[in-house]
């Protein structure tokens, strides 16, 4: 079996073992899904979500974030770890989507890259989520299931969302790689994968 054939046979499987594949993320816009996800780093979607309707309502867009300062900033955010680097991001990405980007949050990933904070991984979340495009989320759960499966022996991030754009259809990727963080934590969790329970077993090649 190709790598191709099993990443569309993983694609079936996930689709029929979780066909609600959304973020876990609660957000009603770009930004918001933007900041959430920055907010995300080394804290729990969980936390973050409890975290965000203060902070939103008292920042409700872009303009706003950029007319605070990040002290004001962090006291919203302190239970979510890293608060200081955090809000510096935060205020500084929604200064440059106010000046350079028209207060819109950019719709390529070389323009969102671009921002303070943000890395390929919350870029690709943005290009799916919000923009509808095809796009590849390279978390650790994206990392060490595709691994398992055989789909690459890479540790780089970069190098496996090139490679799962080349095997995955299109329009499934940016669903499949929401799968594999709640197959991730669900039953092929980092501590062990406990095949007996997957819906891939069957072709799985257990890379660790």
């Amino acid at each position: 079996m190709t790598k191709k054939q099993i990443a569309e046979k993983a694609v079936d499987a996930l689709k029929k073992e979780y066909p609600d594949a959304i973020c876990s993320l609660v957000y009603p816009d770009a930004l918001q899904l933007l900041i959430a996800t920055r907010l995300a780093a080394q804290c729990t979607d969980a936390r973050v979500n409890m975290v965000t309707p203060a902070l939103f309502e008292r920042f409700p867009n872009a303009e706003a974030f950029a007319a605070s300062t990040e002290e004001e900033v962090a006291e919203y955010i302190k239970s979510c770890g890293l608060y200081k680097t955090k809000s510096r991001d935060i205020v500084a990405l929604s200064k440059m989507i106010v000046e350079d980007f028209g207060g819109k949050v950019p719709d390529n990933i070389d323009d969102l890259i671009k921002l303070p904070g943000i890395g390929r991984k919350t870029a690709n979340l943005i290009m799916g989520d919000i923009y509808k495009q095809p796009a590849v989320v390279v978390d650790t759960h994206c990392i060490r299931l595709t691994r398992r499966l055989g789909l690459h022996t890479e540790k780089d991030a970069k190098k496996i969302e090139f490679i799962l754009r080349d095997l995955l259809p299109p329009e499934e990727s940016s669903d499949f790689c929401h799968r594999l963080v709640l197959h991730g934590r669900a039953v092929c969790t980092a501590r062990k994968a406990n095949c007996e329970k997957c819906c891939m077993n069957e072709f799985c090649r257990k890379k660790p």
